[in-house]
């Protein structure tokens, strides 16, 4: 099943993040609980982790770029 994977609020005052780092590339199988990404906000930089085994198909916002809450910042693939 594909699923987009969209910026999570961590804080009620937060409208948006950079992403830092991305810890896997598009193709790449990962494991329940592997750090996708990393994002930044005004207060913390928080890793993205994996809550289902699956494959990262899509990366939609690079390293370096800013994304809203709820953008969508990559596609993946999970068996469910």
């Amino acid at each position: 099943m594909k699923i987009q994977l969209k910026l999570p609020r961590v804080g009620m005052n937060m409208e948006e993040a950079t992403i830092v780092v991305w810890h896997k590339s598009a193709g790449e199988a990962f494991a329940s609980g592997d750090a996708l990404y990393d994002f930044e906000t005004e207060k913390v930089t928080q890793s993205f982790e994996a809550s289902a085994d699956g494959k990262l198909l899509e990366i939609h916002i690079a390293e370096g770029e800013d994304a809203q809450v709820g953008d969508v910042v990559c596609v993946v693939e999970v068996d469910l």
